[in-house]
Protein backbone atom coordinates (compact mmCIF):
# COMPACT_ATOMS: atom_id res chain seq x y z
CA UNK A 1 0.00 0.00 0.00
CA UNK A 2 1.32 3.41 -0.94
CA UNK A 3 -0.30 6.51 0.44
CA UNK A 4 -0.24 10.26 0.03
CA UNK A 5 0.08 12.45 3.14
CA UNK A 6 -3.52 12.49 4.41
CA UNK A 7 -3.90 8.71 4.58
CA UNK A 8 -5.69 7.42 7.65
CA UNK A 9 -4.82 4.59 10.00
CA UNK A 10 -7.28 2.26 11.70
CA UNK A 11 -8.77 3.22 15.04
CA UNK A 12 -8.55 0.97 18.09
CA UNK A 13 -5.81 -0.69 20.08
CA UNK A 14 -2.93 -2.60 18.54
CA UNK A 15 -0.83 -5.37 20.00
CA UNK A 16 2.94 -5.72 19.62
CA UNK A 17 2.57 -7.11 16.10
CA UNK A 18 0.56 -4.13 14.90
CA UNK A 19 -2.64 -6.16 14.60
CA UNK A 20 -5.90 -4.79 15.96
CA UNK A 21 -7.23 -6.14 19.24
CA UNK A 22 -10.83 -6.08 18.08
CA UNK A 23 -13.88 -6.53 20.26
CA UNK A 24 -16.04 -9.63 20.02
CA UNK A 25 -18.72 -7.59 18.25
CA UNK A 26 -16.23 -6.19 15.72
CA UNK A 27 -14.85 -9.65 14.97
CA UNK A 28 -18.37 -10.95 14.36
CA UNK A 29 -19.07 -8.05 12.01
CA UNK A 30 -15.88 -8.81 10.09
CA UNK A 31 -16.94 -12.45 9.87
CA UNK A 32 -20.44 -11.69 8.61
CA UNK A 33 -19.24 -9.15 6.05
CA UNK A 34 -16.51 -11.44 4.73
CA UNK A 35 -18.86 -14.41 4.60
CA UNK A 36 -21.46 -12.39 2.70
CA UNK A 37 -18.86 -11.61 0.04
CA UNK A 38 -17.75 -15.26 -0.12
CA UNK A 39 -21.27 -16.69 -0.46
CA UNK A 40 -22.30 -13.95 -2.90
CA UNK A 41 -19.33 -14.64 -5.16
CA UNK A 42 -19.94 -18.38 -5.04
CA UNK A 43 -23.49 -17.80 -6.25
CA UNK A 44 -22.34 -15.27 -8.86
CA UNK A 45 -19.93 -17.87 -10.21
CA UNK A 46 -22.81 -20.33 -10.50
CA UNK A 47 -24.98 -17.80 -12.35
CA UNK A 48 -22.10 -16.99 -14.69
CA UNK A 49 -21.70 -20.68 -15.48
CA UNK A 50 -25.42 -20.87 -16.23
CA UNK A 51 -25.12 -18.01 -18.72
CA UNK A 52 -27.16 -15.56 -16.64
CA UNK A 53 -24.25 -13.12 -16.29
CA UNK A 54 -22.89 -11.78 -19.57
CA UNK A 55 -19.43 -10.52 -20.40
CA UNK A 56 -16.72 -11.11 -17.81
CA UNK A 57 -17.17 -11.92 -14.13
CA UNK A 58 -14.06 -11.59 -11.97
CA UNK A 59 -14.68 -12.99 -8.48
CA UNK A 60 -13.25 -11.70 -5.19
CA UNK A 61 -13.02 -15.07 -3.42
CA UNK A 62 -9.99 -15.19 -1.12
CA UNK A 63 -9.52 -11.42 -0.95
CA UNK A 64 -12.44 -10.61 1.35
CA UNK A 65 -10.26 -9.43 4.24
CA UNK A 66 -8.91 -6.54 2.20
CA UNK A 67 -12.20 -4.89 1.29
CA UNK A 68 -13.72 -5.55 4.72
CA UNK A 69 -10.63 -4.44 6.62
CA UNK A 70 -10.33 -1.22 4.68
CA UNK A 71 -14.03 -0.52 5.09
CA UNK A 72 -13.50 -0.62 8.85
CA UNK A 73 -11.42 2.56 8.63
CA UNK A 74 -13.40 4.37 5.96
CA UNK A 75 -15.39 7.39 7.11
CA UNK A 76 -18.56 8.96 5.67
CA UNK A 77 -17.70 10.94 2.56
CA UNK A 78 -14.61 8.88 1.71
CA UNK A 79 -14.62 7.34 -1.77
CA UNK A 80 -13.74 3.90 -3.10
CA UNK A 81 -12.70 3.16 -6.65
CA UNK A 82 -11.30 -0.08 -7.99
CA UNK A 83 -10.66 -2.26 -11.03
CA UNK A 84 -12.73 -5.06 -12.49
CA UNK A 85 -12.58 -7.46 -9.49
CA UNK A 86 -15.06 -5.30 -7.69
CA UNK A 87 -18.08 -7.14 -6.24
CA UNK A 88 -16.46 -7.51 -2.82
CA UNK A 89 -15.80 -3.79 -2.62
CA UNK A 90 -19.42 -3.04 -3.48
CA UNK A 91 -20.81 -5.25 -0.74
CA UNK A 92 -18.26 -4.03 1.81
CA UNK A 93 -19.18 -0.43 0.97
CA UNK A 94 -22.82 -1.11 1.84
CA UNK A 95 -24.49 -1.75 -1.51
CA UNK A 96 -27.29 -4.30 -1.17
CA UNK A 97 -26.77 -7.83 -2.44
CA UNK A 98 -30.02 -7.49 -4.43
CA UNK A 99 -28.93 -4.49 -6.46
CA UNK A 100 -25.44 -5.88 -7.07
CA UNK A 101 -26.72 -9.27 -8.24
CA UNK A 102 -29.39 -7.62 -10.39
CA UNK A 103 -26.72 -5.48 -12.00
CA UNK A 104 -24.55 -8.52 -12.69
CA UNK A 105 -27.44 -10.13 -14.54
CA UNK A 106 -28.25 -6.96 -16.50
CA UNK A 107 -31.60 -6.21 -14.83
CA UNK A 108 -33.36 -2.91 -14.36
CA UNK A 109 -33.23 -3.31 -10.57
CA UNK A 110 -29.44 -3.14 -10.63
CA UNK A 111 -27.49 -0.22 -9.21
CA UNK A 112 -26.77 1.04 -12.74
CA UNK A 113 -30.11 -0.09 -14.22
CA UNK A 114 -28.47 -3.13 -15.77
CA UNK A 115 -26.13 -1.10 -17.97
CA UNK A 116 -22.93 -1.45 -15.95
CA UNK A 117 -22.68 -5.18 -15.47
CA UNK A 118 -19.95 -6.84 -13.44
CA UNK A 119 -17.13 -4.40 -14.10
CA UNK A 120 -18.77 -0.98 -14.38
CA UNK A 121 -21.44 -0.43 -11.77
CA UNK A 122 -21.57 2.71 -9.65
CA UNK A 123 -23.19 3.74 -6.38
CA UNK A 124 -22.46 7.30 -5.32
CA UNK A 125 -24.59 7.16 -2.10
CA UNK A 126 -22.24 4.56 -0.61
CA UNK A 127 -19.15 6.29 -1.99
CA UNK A 128 -18.43 3.56 -4.52
CA UNK A 129 -17.13 5.18 -7.69
CA UNK A 130 -17.02 2.13 -9.83
CA UNK A 131 -15.20 -0.87 -10.99
CA UNK A 132 -13.25 -0.20 -14.17
CA UNK A 133 -12.38 -2.63 -16.93
CA UNK A 134 -9.34 -0.82 -18.34
CA UNK A 135 -6.30 -1.97 -16.38
CA UNK A 136 -4.99 0.87 -14.21
CA UNK A 137 -7.50 3.46 -15.46
CA UNK A 138 -9.08 3.82 -12.03
CA UNK A 139 -5.81 5.01 -10.48
CA UNK A 140 -5.92 8.31 -12.35
CA UNK A 141 -9.63 8.64 -11.62
CA UNK A 142 -9.13 7.94 -7.92
CA UNK A 143 -6.39 10.55 -7.84
CA UNK A 144 -8.85 12.95 -9.46
CA UNK A 145 -11.36 12.23 -6.70
CA UNK A 146 -8.68 13.17 -4.19
CA UNK A 147 -7.97 16.38 -6.08
CA UNK A 148 -11.67 17.25 -5.83
CA UNK A 149 -11.62 16.50 -2.10
CA UNK A 150 -8.67 18.81 -1.59
CA UNK A 151 -10.27 21.54 -3.69
CA UNK A 152 -13.46 21.28 -1.63
CA UNK A 153 -11.52 20.97 1.63
CA UNK A 154 -14.07 18.39 2.78
CA UNK A 155 -11.71 16.14 4.76
CA UNK A 156 -12.52 13.11 2.60
CA UNK A 157 -10.04 10.49 1.43
CA UNK A 158 -10.00 8.56 -1.85
CA UNK A 159 -9.22 4.84 -1.43
CA UNK A 160 -7.90 3.77 -4.81
CA UNK A 161 -7.42 0.04 -5.40
CA UNK A 162 -5.43 -1.66 -8.12
CA UNK A 163 -3.69 -4.98 -8.63
CA UNK A 164 -0.20 -6.24 -9.34
CA UNK A 165 -0.88 -6.18 -13.08
CA UNK A 166 -1.94 -2.53 -13.04
CA UNK A 167 1.12 -1.69 -10.94
CA UNK A 168 3.18 -1.65 -14.16
CA UNK A 169 0.96 0.84 -15.99
CA UNK A 170 2.46 4.26 -16.73
CA UNK A 171 -0.55 6.26 -15.58
CA UNK A 172 -0.09 4.82 -12.09
CA UNK A 173 3.23 6.65 -11.73
CA UNK A 174 1.91 9.84 -13.25
CA UNK A 175 -0.80 9.68 -10.59
CA UNK A 176 1.76 9.01 -7.85
CA UNK A 177 3.71 12.08 -8.93
CA UNK A 178 0.68 14.37 -8.87
CA UNK A 179 -0.60 12.93 -5.60
CA UNK A 180 2.61 13.71 -3.75
CA UNK A 181 3.32 16.97 -5.58
CA UNK A 182 -0.09 18.34 -4.64
CA UNK A 183 -0.38 16.52 -1.28
CA UNK A 184 -3.63 14.84 -2.27
CA UNK A 185 -5.70 12.83 0.25
CA UNK A 186 -5.46 9.46 -1.50
CA UNK A 187 -4.56 5.97 -0.30
CA UNK A 188 -3.40 3.55 -3.00
CA UNK A 189 -4.18 -0.05 -2.06
CA UNK A 190 -2.36 -2.65 -4.14
CA UNK A 191 -4.18 -5.98 -4.09
CA UNK A 192 -1.32 -8.26 -5.03
CA UNK A 193 -2.67 -11.72 -5.84
CA UNK A 194 0.67 -12.60 -7.47
CA UNK A 195 -0.56 -13.57 -10.93
CA UNK A 196 -2.15 -10.61 -12.79
CA UNK A 197 -4.71 -12.63 -14.80
CA UNK A 198 -2.24 -15.47 -15.33
CA UNK A 199 1.24 -13.94 -15.50
CA UNK A 200 3.45 -14.47 -12.45
CA UNK A 201 4.63 -11.26 -10.82
CA UNK A 202 8.22 -12.55 -11.06
CA UNK A 203 7.85 -12.69 -14.86
CA UNK A 204 6.31 -9.24 -15.23
CA UNK A 205 7.83 -7.00 -12.55
CA UNK A 206 11.49 -6.18 -11.92
CA UNK A 207 10.56 -5.03 -8.39
CA UNK A 208 8.11 -7.49 -6.87
CA UNK A 209 7.79 -5.71 -3.51
CA UNK A 210 5.05 -3.48 -4.80
CA UNK A 211 4.71 -1.42 -1.63
CA UNK A 212 8.06 0.13 -2.59
CA UNK A 213 6.74 1.50 -5.88
CA UNK A 214 5.96 4.92 -4.37
CA UNK A 215 9.40 5.45 -2.83
CA UNK A 216 10.79 7.62 -5.64
CA UNK A 217 7.77 9.91 -5.22
CA UNK A 218 8.27 10.16 -1.44
CA UNK A 219 5.06 8.19 -0.91
CA UNK A 220 5.41 5.77 2.02
CA UNK A 221 4.41 2.16 1.52
CA UNK A 222 3.70 -0.80 3.76
CA UNK A 223 3.28 -4.50 3.07
CA UNK A 224 0.49 -6.22 5.00
CA UNK A 225 -0.94 -9.73 5.15
CA UNK A 226 -4.11 -9.50 3.08
CA UNK A 227 -5.48 -12.70 4.62
CA UNK A 228 -5.72 -11.16 8.09
CA UNK A 229 -8.64 -8.75 8.35
CA UNK A 230 -7.30 -7.21 11.56
CA UNK A 231 -3.92 -6.56 9.98
CA UNK A 232 -5.71 -4.98 7.04
CA UNK A 233 -7.78 -2.77 9.33
CA UNK A 234 -4.64 -1.78 11.23
CA UNK A 235 -2.50 -0.83 8.27
CA UNK A 236 -4.59 -0.65 5.07
CA UNK A 237 -3.72 -3.80 3.26
CA UNK A 238 -2.74 -4.78 -0.24
CA UNK A 239 -2.37 -8.53 -0.74
CA UNK A 240 -4.20 -11.82 -1.26
CA UNK A 241 -2.31 -14.74 -2.74
CA UNK A 242 -3.41 -17.05 -5.54
CA UNK A 243 -1.02 -19.18 -7.59
CA UNK A 244 -1.21 -22.63 -9.25
CA UNK A 245 -4.14 -24.96 -8.57
CA UNK A 246 -2.07 -26.83 -6.00
CA UNK A 247 -1.04 -23.56 -4.36
CA UNK A 248 -4.64 -22.34 -4.43
CA UNK A 249 -5.75 -25.52 -2.69
CA UNK A 250 -3.03 -25.08 -0.08
CA UNK A 251 -4.07 -21.49 0.54
CA UNK A 252 -7.69 -22.56 0.93
CA UNK A 253 -6.67 -25.15 3.51
CA UNK A 254 -4.21 -23.08 5.51
CA UNK A 255 -4.63 -19.38 4.66
CA UNK A 256 -8.34 -18.80 4.13
CA UNK A 257 -9.15 -15.36 5.64
CA UNK A 258 -12.56 -16.49 6.90
CA UNK A 259 -11.14 -19.61 8.57
CA UNK A 260 -8.39 -17.45 10.07
CA UNK A 261 -11.02 -15.19 11.60
CA UNK A 262 -13.04 -18.17 12.88
CA UNK A 263 -10.02 -19.23 14.92
CA UNK A 264 -9.88 -15.75 16.46
CA UNK A 265 -13.61 -15.83 17.17
CA UNK A 266 -13.20 -19.06 19.11
CA UNK A 267 -10.83 -17.27 21.50
CA UNK A 268 -13.55 -14.73 22.37
CA UNK A 269 -16.10 -17.47 23.12
CA UNK A 270 -18.11 -17.28 19.89
CA UNK A 271 -19.95 -20.58 19.55
CA UNK A 272 -20.48 -22.76 16.49
CA UNK A 273 -24.20 -22.09 16.77
CA UNK A 274 -23.60 -18.35 16.47
CA UNK A 275 -21.45 -18.86 13.39
CA UNK A 276 -24.01 -21.20 11.86
CA UNK A 277 -26.68 -18.56 12.42
CA UNK A 278 -24.58 -15.97 10.59
CA UNK A 279 -23.94 -18.41 7.75
CA UNK A 280 -27.67 -19.12 7.47
CA UNK A 281 -28.45 -15.39 7.45
CA UNK A 282 -25.87 -14.71 4.74
CA UNK A 283 -27.04 -17.65 2.61
CA UNK A 284 -30.59 -16.33 2.81
CA UNK A 285 -29.44 -12.87 1.68
CA UNK A 286 -27.56 -14.33 -1.27
CA UNK A 287 -30.41 -16.66 -2.22
CA UNK A 288 -32.79 -13.71 -2.15
CA UNK A 289 -30.37 -11.66 -4.25
CA UNK A 290 -30.12 -14.42 -6.85
CA UNK A 291 -33.91 -14.78 -6.99
CA UNK A 292 -34.36 -11.00 -7.19
CA UNK A 293 -31.89 -10.85 -10.06
CA UNK A 294 -33.49 -13.82 -11.84
CA UNK A 295 -37.02 -12.46 -11.65
CA UNK A 296 -36.31 -8.75 -12.18
CA UNK A 297 -37.24 -7.39 -15.61
CA UNK A 298 -34.62 -6.54 -18.16
CA UNK A 299 -34.22 -2.81 -18.87
CA UNK A 300 -36.51 -1.24 -21.44
CA UNK A 301 -34.61 -0.65 -24.71
CA UNK A 302 -35.17 3.09 -24.24
CA UNK A 303 -32.67 2.96 -21.36
CA UNK A 304 -29.92 2.81 -23.98
CA UNK A 305 -30.41 6.54 -24.45
CA UNK A 306 -30.62 7.63 -20.80
CA UNK A 307 -27.73 8.81 -18.63
CA UNK A 308 -25.69 9.53 -21.76
CA UNK A 309 -25.74 13.34 -21.75
CA UNK A 310 -26.30 15.91 -19.06
CA UNK A 311 -28.67 18.68 -20.07
CA UNK A 312 -27.29 22.06 -19.06
CA UNK A 313 -29.52 24.96 -18.14
CA UNK A 314 -29.65 27.68 -20.76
Amino acid sequence: MASAPKARTASGKKNDTGVMNSSREQLLKYYRDMLLIRRFEERAGQLYGMGLIGGFCHLYIGQEAIAVGMEAIRKPGDQIITGYRDHGHMLAAGMSADEVMAELTGRSGGSSKGKGGSMHMFDVPTGFYGGHGIVGAQVALGTGLALADKYRDNGAVSYTYFGDGAANQGQVYESFNMAELWSLPVVYVIENNQYAMGTSIERSSSETRLHKRGVSFNIPGEEVDGMDVEAVAAAGARAAKYRTKEEVDEVKKTRDPIEHLKEKLATVKVTDDELKAIDAEVKAIVAQAAEYARTSPEPDPSELYTDVYLEAAQ
